[in-house]
Parts: structure tokens; C-alpha cells; sequence
């Protein structure tokens, strides 16, 4: 049975949620064994795991590419089984893994493809589908591969057109199958802001990752699976741990912090490979935190910079749901730089003082910093 963590603070309804889910290839042995996650509106899950663990597979049992041998997934209540297909992709969009591309089909053609869910059978791309296939692929930094054949491009390149061509779509999910695969350093980063903006516009985002790091920057939730077939779902911070990454990698890990002018970012790091490493998920362990004598509880103060109001509603949405946490909150304008500083005083378990840094963290357009006592 997959281990569920659940914080119960998150609001909104499960925009997708998979109950019992459990998949074995034919004549093969289990796989996914029990899967239960959920995701709501501006959410983004992560799922981790090794070589064969069943990250693919299971992105194409939850959309239903694949069928569930039991158990079943819901999008907004409703079976997936049950939805037509002509809906069901208005409201959910793919990006496989980019393999090589024989098709003549321009990179513009290929990312106009994306809007094929709402232009009628026998309709031609409107001027609004044109415009939203050129705003995308300008976000994504690719407007220059217009015009070129995607057998002509590169493997990273078209793996950032199939991407647009997603986006395109205007999903209310996007489901990413390992979407950093064949990038440099500066088009990861592009795809993985792309994904933490579209979040913060309400989009639903799964992406598949090599890169237990990844997830802690940029996911709010986290499914680690294992090679026989368990799984932990959970707040990212309760699942991508030391000793989670040694059970299910084989790999012991160091999970530090990484200081930038605007934020303290996590990161993670391969130390050597583990003779007890088995491939099977650990229990969730927490992170080592700073702890005190008072009961468990500890201090912290929390400084948030906002460059614009404009998410001012994501913040004191955080801070609400945390709100058991509070002792004091100071917000100061900077009048000269038009920025915004809000310092807040904590006192509660060091868990959920970190939960609540992580939760600001994945805020885009904000520094935040957190010192404990």
C-alpha cells in the first residue's frame, strides 16, 4: 500500500486525483502498486524515481493512454474513462519524451497542432489560434525555429516545440514526461519557469524528473515511486529527503542550501552509491531541522520581497493557511524601488515552518529567506 502524506492546511479541490491505482504489463510483475495522489488548480507534482521504477507508465495510465488494471483516475470528479476524448484533451495536454522527427511539419505547424482541441473539424486556425502559437513560442524563447522542419532541428529543440505545442492547447493540466531531457542549463530554466508561471495562473502541472532537485525548487508536491512497485506521495519536502532518495536510488545524498542573491534554493547532491540500496521506497523522514527544547516548537522570521503586487494573493494565501504559525507580520513599502518587504515571526514544529518557506519558495517574482533561532 502507498504511503499518503497529506497537509491537510492545502486548499482548493482536487482538480485530479488517482485512487488505488495498480498496473502490471503483461505476463510482467507489478508496477505501480496502490497509487493514490491528488492535484489541484495552480499545483505542481513532481514524480520521482529510478531507471524502470514506472514514471511513463504511469503519466499514460493516469490520462488513460494506459488502463488501469485497478483503480482509476478522476478530473474534476469524473472518471477519465468516462470523459470523450474531444474534452478530455480541451482540458489536459501531453508532452512525451522528444524522440527524432521525421515530419516535414514546421516548428510554427507543430505548435499550431496544440490548438487542434479547440478549431472545429473542418474549421481553419483562426488569427487568435495563430497569435496564441506565436505568444507561446516566444515565451519558450523559440521563435527563431519558426520556420524550420522539425526533422531539421535539433533534439533539445524539438523537445521545447513540443512543449509550446502543449501549451498551446491552454490546458487546465499539462503533464510532462521528463521535460528537461536533451536541455542546456539556460532552456531547462526556461521550460521550468514556463511551468512555475503557469502555475501561478491556475494550470495544474505534472512533470516526470530526473532531478530530485527540480522538485524541491519547483513542486509543491512530490510522488517518489520505487522498482517494486511502492510509492510515497506527499509535500515535497516530506518525500524528497536523504533517506528516501538512499531507499528508492540506492545513492546516498546530501540535500543542502544554496544562498542566491534572491533566495535560498535547495539543492541535491549524489554522494556514492549504497549497499543497502534496494530500489524500494523508505517511510518519509523529515529534513534535519533546527530543534529546540520548548516543546518541539522553534522560532523563525520569514522576509518576503515582492517586486509587484502581483502576487500579493498567492502570498497571504500562504500565510493563511499557516496562519497557526504566526506571532507578528510587519509589511513595509520601498517607495523608491516601488517594492513591497513583509517580515513575519513564526513559532510552531520546525516541519511546518519549513512547509511554509517551501510554499513561499514556489512563488515566482518574490526573494524569500528564512533564518531560525
Amino acid at each position: 500500500m502507498s504511503e499518503v502524506i497529506r497537509n491537510d492546511a492545502r486548499s482548493g479541490a482536487a482538480l485530479l486525483r488517482i485512487e488505488n491505482g495498480s498496473f502490471a504489463y503483461k505476463n510482467g510483475p507489478q508496477i505501480l502498486k496502490d497509487i493514490n495522489i491528488e492535484v489541484s488548480p495552480g499545483e505542481i507534482l513532481a514524480v520521482l524515481g529510478p531507471n524502470g521504477a514506472g514514471k511513463t507508465t504511469l503519466l499514460r495510465c493516469m490520462m488513460d493512454m494506459l488502463h488501469w488494471q485497478s483503480g482509476r483516475s478522476l478530473l474534476g470528479g469524473e472518471d477519465i474513462r468516462s470523459i470523450p476524448a474531444s474534452k478530455l484533451w480541451r482540458r489536459m495536454a501531453y508532452v512525451p519524451q522528444a524522440r527524432s522527427a521525421a515530419v516535414s511539419y514546421t516548428a510554427f505547424q507543430t505548435v499550431l497542432l496544440g490548438r487542434s482541441s479547440r478549431i472545429g473539424a473542418f474549421s481553419a486556425p483562426s488569427d487568435e489560434d495563430m497569435k496564441v502559437a506565436e505568444q507561446v513560442m516566444e515565451r519558450l524563447g523559440i521563435s527563431h525555429l519558426a520556420d524550420k522542419p522539425c526533422y531539421a532541428i535539433s533534439g533539445g529543440e524539438l523537445q521545447m516545440v513540443l512543449i509550446a505545442r502543449a501549451m498551446a492547447a491552454e490546458p487546465e493540466i499539462l503533464v510532462l514526461d521528463e521535460p528537461e531531457s536533451n536541455l542546456d542549463f539556460k532552456n531547462q530554466l526556461i521550460v521550468l519557469d514556463a511551468m512555475t508561471a503557469l502555475a501561478a495562473e491556475g494550470v495544474a502541472c505534472i512533470f516526470n524528473t530526473h532531478y530530485p532537485a527540480h522538485a524541491l525548487q519547483r513542486a509543491g508536491k512530490a510522488l517518489m515511486l520505487s522498482k517494486d512497485g511502492r510509492s510515497i506521495f506527499g509535500d515535497t519536502t516530506s518525500v524528497v529527503t536523504e533517506e528516501n532518495i538512499r531507499h528508492a536510488f540506492g545513492v546516498e545524498a546530501m540535500i543542502g542550501e544554496v544562498e542566491t542573491p534572491h533566495n535560498i534554493m535547495k539543492n541535491v547532491v549524489a554522494v556514492s552509491i549504497t549497499e543497502e540500496g534496494n530500489g524500494s521506497a523508505g517511510r518519509a523522514a523529515e529534513e534535519k531541522l533546527p530543534v529546540s527544547q520548548n516543546g518541539g516548537l522553534i522560532l523563525a522570521s520569514i522576509t518576503v520581497i515582492m517586486r509587484s503586487n502581483e502576487r500579493a494573493g498567492l502570498i497571504n494565501s500562504a500565510f493563511r493557511e499557516y496562519n497557526h504559525l504566526l506571532i507578528g507580520r510587519m509589511g513595509l513599502p520601498h517607495r523608491r524601488s516601488e517594492k513591497y518587504i513583509i517580515s513575519v515571526m513564526l513559532e510552531g514544529p520546525a516541519a511546518d515552518i519549513e512547509a511554509l518557506s517551501h510554499r513561499l519558495s514556489l512563488i515566482p517574482d518574490i526573494s524569500v529567506k528564512t533564518t531560525y533561532e
